[in-house]
């Protein structure tokens, strides 16, 4: 009773602040998960492409400046992208089996390998084979750490990839110890190893949590002003609070002190470094999750403003897809400041910007267009209720173009749509129609389109030079939904198109000749409403709820016929009509209830019968002609 009391006070501060609060964010669709640095997606879209020579290079520099940190980032990246593509490790070893960036990528990647056979599962959930090839790839990944480390022995990043293998070989502590002494001999407070330490000794490993905080504390006390290290002991609240599975046992029980004081560290660590830095976007995503926990909800909004568009897999991914969960917890802070805002007051603006991000934007903000099958009077009238401005253009073969429209002051329904605005509009419009409507979107290089039919997402699709290329049998299930949506016979021209991510410009529109959908306007994708050039495009304003309501009511969206009129519409007014009928009558019978709201009811029942009596006679006309 409390909760659905304070619920209703609070609902009408949501209502009113909801579109402020957090207006400064970057939009949903511009968030990215894990975006590489530009050096670094260089190298990854060239290696993909099958060029190993700017992943070389980029590797060279960090080991000639003995610039460790990045070296311990980029690693694992391209290990990973190696994964999936290998054929450009096995060109760099060829010509320089003795290269120790490529020894070193190659003893990640060896070591990345056993776990993607194993998973990230539970060992429960593990089956027996999965083990048995696990164990056997690790243990061919030896030599390979061993040669790591050997040609190039100030380098501790062959140590932070050894202290993985240590966790995932169920190594003794001993040789833990030994793999620890070698990285901080070279690195004392190198991040990535001490992340890699952090894991063996936490309590799902062979640790347990007072030991696991003990050594991110005792790490964090000695680091260097500016270290990710002062961040330690919030990993470590993040594994005690978010992953560990059942109630700690008496003696392995952490105060509750000891989090906060990982928090106060941790925001610390955040306020020296510029809003959407890349360099701690890990850090704030976790003081984010810690700060919602902690019912902190005005500080977690500021570091998902710091944050920026650089969601991180984790802590995201603990809870589910991390893009989903990193968007719903931001939307969920915004409606819970928003709420805490007086009725009649403002929300207090952000803070200070601060110095300018060095790395540059994670990708600007998406252009999106939709291509919708259905004509644009069809498509305005189905859209008349989705909360944003939208601007509709005819397109070849009885189509429809559709883009957001300017909108400088949303409405709360246009903040809570959560992903990007034209795709919630479409999962709106489409919602009981038989056309479907496809996205498209063009972000910098990156390009991709989502297809909803019946008001829900069917397909998706992105093409990123710099990431992996998605499995066949996701491919293939990709194609045959489109092909089943827009009627083509042969799927392998469909399939060839998703399964490459070079030129992803002409994959784009090659696929759209491919389902017979019409071209994109000229300047898509290089700057925003571009259908604002095309004579016929018009702008359908944004309608509060009810106004929606009274517009489909009403039909077109200028008071002015649509013909022919949709079956829709019949449905609605009859169903009307058989509702006020009765009423009317009710009314004008009982003695309980006035003349008053007799007569409005009269009113309605009229205005409707005359709708319908127009529209028959309107029908009658055209068919006759």
């Amino acid at each position: 009773m409390t909760a659905t009391l304070r619920t209703l006070i609070t609902l009408p501060r949501m209502l009113r602040h909801g579109a402020a609060v957090g207006a400064h964010l970057p939009p949903d669709a511009a968030v990215v998960l894990d975006p590489p640095a530009p050096e670094l997606r260089t190298a990854l879209t060239a290696a993909y492409a099958g060029d190993h020579g700017p992943a070389r290079d980029l590797l060279a520099l960090t080991r000639v400046g003995a610039e460790w940190e990045r070296r311990g980032g980029y690693v694992p990246r391209l290990a990973e992208s190696a994964l999936h593509s290998p054929g450009w490790l096995d060109a760099w070893l060829a010509e320089s089996p003795r290269d120790p960036d490529a020894v070193l990528v190659k003893a990640e990647h060896c070591v990345r390998q056993a776990w993607e056979i194993r998973t990230s599962a539970r060992a429960s959930s593990v089956s027996r084979d999965q083990f048995q090839a696990f164990f056997a790839l690790l243990d061919d990944a030896v030599p390979v750490i061993g040669a790591a480390a050997e040609l190039n022995p100030t380098d501790p990043v062959p140590w932070q990839v050894a202290l993985t293998h240590a966790r995932g070989s169920q190594a003794p502590r001993e040789v833990f110890d030994a793999y620890w002494a070698e990285a901080t001999a070279r690195a004392p407070h190198h991040y990535g190893c001490h992340l890699s330490a952090l894991q063996y000794l936490c309590d799902k490993w062979y640790g347990s949590h007072t030991e696991m905080f003990d050594f991110a504390e005792r790490a964090a006390e000695h680091a260097l002003p500016g270290s990710k290290l002062h961040a330690l002991p919030l990993l470590a609240a993040v594994e005690y609070d978010v992953v560990a599975d059942g109630t700690p046992a008496e003696g392995d029980r952490i105060a509750r002190s000891r989090i906060h004081a990982a928090l106060k560290r941790a925001l610390e660590l955040s306020d020296a470094y510029p809003l959407g830095d890349p360099e701690v976007a890990g850090v704030r995503n976790h003081l984010a999750l810690m700060l919602v926990l902690a019912d902190r909800h005005g500080e977690a909004l500021e570091q998902f403003r710091a944050v920026g568009a650089h969601a991180t897999e984790y802590p995201w991914a603990y809870l589910g897809d991390a893009r989903e969960e990193f968007l719903e917890f931001r939307a969920g802070v915004r409606m819970h400041v928003a709420a805490q805002v007086p009725f009649f007051s403002r929300p207090r603006p952000p803070g200070p910007q601060g110095p300018p991000d060095r790395h540059g934007p994670a990708a600007g903000a998406p252009h999106c267009l939709a291509l919708v099958a259905a004509p644009p009077h069809t498509v305005a009238d189905a859209a008349l209720m989705c909360g944003v401005p939208l601007r509709i253009a005819p397109a070849p073969g009885r189509s429809s173009y559709v883009e957001l429209a300017a909108d400088p002051e949303p409405g709360v329904r246009a903040t809570l749509l959560g992903e990007d605005r034209l795709t919630a509009a479409a999962d709106n419009f489409t919602t009981g129609e038989p056309w479907p409507a496809l996205i498209v979107r063009r972000t910098g290089d990156r390009y991709g389109f989502t297809l909803l039919q019946q008001g829900k997402k069917v397909a998706e699709h992105d093409w990123d030079p710099a990431a992996p290329v998605p499995d066949h049998a996701t491919v293939a299930s990709t194609a045959d939904t489109l092909a089943a949506v827009y009627g083509v016979t042969d799927t392998r021209p469909v399939t060839g198109l998703l399964r490459g991510s070079d030129d992803p410009a002409r994959r784009q529109s090659a696929l759209l000749a491919a389902l017979g959908l019409p071209p994109l306007p000229p300047d898509f994708g290089t700057r925003d409403e571009v259908l604002t050039t095309l004579a016929d495009a018009r702008v359908l304003a944004r309608r509060g709820f009810f106004g929606g309501i009274v517009d489909t009511l009403s039909g077109d969206p200028k008071g002015l016929p649509t013909l022919p009129r949709r079956p829709r519409w019949w449905v609605l007014r009859v169903a009307a009509l058989l509702l006020f009928v009765p009423v009317m009558a009710y009314a004008w019978w009982s003695p309980d209830i006035g003349w008053f709201r007799a007569s409005l009811s009269t009113i309605a029942t009229c205005y409707i019968a005359g709708q319908l009596t127009g529209a028959w006679r309107r029908k009658r006309r055209v068919t006759k002609g």
